[in-house]
């Protein structure tokens, strides 16, 4: 049986999110935790997991809590990151920031809530390795955003690696945790995540024209990108399985910059 398009893995995953229950004691404040969700992003990371988690040949059904879990933390950044006292941004996307649309001290709790809930997802398993990994690259992101407010930015690739590859990586080592992948066989899976994280970060700087597109120009951002896609289309012929979704994904990254 084939594996499923990534236009069908994003459906999944919507569909999971619209009738995900949330908890009970959030009350009121599940508005603010639904709306900074339905923000309209293309939900490349839970995409990735789901497609990790097939190609290495587990179940989609069995990695929704998973990937879902990946998009609560990333919403969970960004409606920190939004914050006056981070980024101050007051639109995502093209709407009020949640903290412009339910106030700061509400879109405080509900970046908190939304990372709760997250480990409530992966805490489910029944093996402890899934909530371990999303943890670790929760911290790393925590602490790449340390490193940006500080402005300690020295090392770009370090701060990247940190504030958006961890989530990336950790998208794919929740799909090899679902899909029961030994740790012998992981290596090119995790290498491949690191160069996607990579690569999506440095489009994204080419396209805000900041970030690598300002340390290094926007051609030697551009050769920076192509490398990474390189090597990351060199791990996915590495691997012995059907990764033609993850092809896809890197493709569409690559694409951004056309």
């Amino acid at each position: 049986m084939p594996v499923r398009s990534a236009e069908e893995l994003h459906q999944a995953i919507e569909a999971y999110l619209d009738a995900l229950p949330l908890t009970n004691e959030l009350g009121g404040l599940e508005d603010s935790l639904r709306y900074s969700l339905d923000s309209g992003g293309k939900r490349i990371r839970p995409i990735l997991c789901l497609a990790v988690t097939e190609a290495a040949g587990g179940s989609v059904e069995t990695a929704l809590p998973a990937a879902t879990a990946v998009e609560l933390v990333h919403t969970f950044s960004l409606v920190h990151d939004d914050l006056p006292a981070l980024d101050d941004d007051a639109e995502r996307r093209g709407r009020p920031s949640t903290h412009v649309a339910f106030g700061e001290g509400v879109a405080l709790l509900a970046g908190d809530a939304l990372l709760s809930e997250a480990f409530r997802l992966v805490l489910d398993y029944e093996r402890p390795e899934p909530a371990r990994e999303l943890v670790q690259a929760t911290l790393g992101m925590i602490g790449g955003q340390y490193l940006d407010i500080t402005g300690d930015n020295s090392d770009l690739a370090d701060l990247h690696r940190l504030k958006t590859g961890q989530l990336f990586s950790a998208a794919v080592g929740l799909g090899l945790w679902v899909a029961g992948t030994s740790e012998a066989e992981r290596t090119p899976w995790r290498a491949f995540g690191a160069e996607l994280g990579l690569l999506f970060q440095v489009v994204d700087d080419i396209l805000d024209g900041d970030g690598f597109a300002e340390r290094l120009g926007v051609e030697g951002a551009r050769k920076l990108a192509d490398t990474a896609a390189d090597r990351a289309r060199e791990q996915l012929a590495s691997i012995s399985a059907d990764t033609v979704t993850l092809g896809e994904l890197l493709d569409g990254i690559v694409a951004r910059t056309g």
